[in-house]
């Protein structure tokens, strides 16, 4: 019943995919436009494996699945990443719930038969909450794959029941945000979903200043820093846009721009993929009063159900929202036999972590140090 062919994303993916999408989990960074700009731009080597249905006398598209081809060194050994580039925040595929069970067993088969993919898996923020992740574990077990279960995190996500919280600190101070900065002008919030290619790059490349002008900037990790990223953005977000499946949402005051949110959308799903403030206006928190209000106006119009922060656990985002969503890191092996890159992938996997936990605590002991005392 179901055939998985690999590929490259090509342009004609668009309308089964938005068949596809209707009856489907969403996944906005597997948006075949999204894997065109990708490979189009160099930005990563792209691979998709596409499952269709035979049965029916016709071929319908019941699942999608895109991974790069990740290698970071010529000495090491190449990794399937479900992460298709960078700045995507979604590992999990996107399949028509009437066919999970057989569409996970043919896409796990497909890797494994394939001569030119990698057997190991990298499976970073998979959404543990939907149909597919349960049933991609039993496949796995199975098929008697080897599976590390590298790590386990929660992430802010917002539905009409668990959407933003009504009542705390928190709300008390954007109250108090929001009055200060309308005194200091007048405010209005704007964020024009329509396929406008001309009014969407001149809200994106607000946000590119801004972003490049905030902490990220200073940092050197802002999308302006690095070019090649600045243009592969650019195109992502033009492809989206000239679909309706886009947005720059903007506060201002006085018609200036002092924050900005990339949203993007996929089936009944929003997702605020990068945000970004004028440092000059940071003690009103503008970035957090931009998400509150664009929350609501989300949740309570017909086309959005829910919204993925696309951030960790610890950000802004749990502040301001009631719900979240478990998420896990898995490492695989699909492949036959014991794997020498499955262990090397781990352990590099492993360590980078305990760096990255070092860092962050380095860094909030400097944050918690006074500038007099670090003298």
């Amino acid at each position: 019943m179901i055939s998985v062919n690999i590929c490259s994303p090509t342009p004609d993916l668009v309308a089964p995919w938005d068949d596809l999408v209707r009856r489907a989990s969403s996944n906005v960074f597997m948006n075949p436009v999204v894997l065109v700009a990708v490979n189009e731009s160099g930005f990563a080597n792209v691979r998709v494996l596409l499952a269709w249905n035979d049965c029916a006398g016709f071929k319908k598209l019941v699942g999608v699945w895109a991974f790069q081809v990740r290698k970071i060194s010529p000495m090491w050994p190449a990794v399937l990443e479900a992460l298709p580039y960078n700045y995507a925040f979604l590992s999990n595929p996107v399949v028509d719930p009437a066919f999970v069970r057989e569409v996970m067993q043919a896409f796990l088969s497909a890797i494994r038969d394939s001569r030119s993919l990698p057997k190991v898996i990298s499976l970073k923020s998979l959404d543990a909450e939907v149909e597919n992740f349960e049933t991609l574990i039993e496949v796995l077990t199975e098929q008697g794959c080897a599976c590390l279960r590298m790590s386990d995190s929660t992430r802010p996500f917002a539905t009409p029941e668990a959407g933003v919280k009504r009542s705390g600190s928190t709300r008390k101070k954007l109250r108090q945000d929001w009055n200060r900065l309308s005194a200091a002008g007048s405010v209005d919030i704007v964020n024009l979903r329509a396929p406008d290619t001309r009014e969407a790059l001149e809200a994106f490349e607000t946000f590119l200043e801004l972003e490049a002008a905030g902490w990220k900037g200073a940092r050197g990790t802002a999308l302006l820093c690095r070019p090649a990223d600045a243009a592969f953005a650019r195109q992502m977000v033009t492809a989206l846009t000239e679909r309706g499946d886009a947005s720059v949402a903007l506060l201002r005051v006085d018609r200036r721009a002092i924050a900005a949110q990339v949203l993007m959308y996929c089936g009944a799903t929003a997702y605020t993929w990068k945000t970004a403030f004028d440092p000059g206006y940071a003690k009103y928190s503008p970035g957090m009063l931009l998400i509150d209000r664009i929350t609501d106006d989300l949740l309570t119009s017909a086309e959005i159900g829910a919204i993925n922060s696309c951030s960790y656990e610890g950000s802004f985002m749990a502040q301001l929202w009631a719900g979240h969503r478990r998420m896990a890191d898995l490492l695989v092996n699909v492949g036959r036999d014991r794997s020498l890159a499955f262990s090397l992938e781990a352990a590099r996997q492993r360590g980078y972590e305990r760096l990255r936990r070092l860092r962050d605590q380095v860094r909030s002991w400097s944050a918690s140090v006074s500038p007099k005392a670090r003298k």
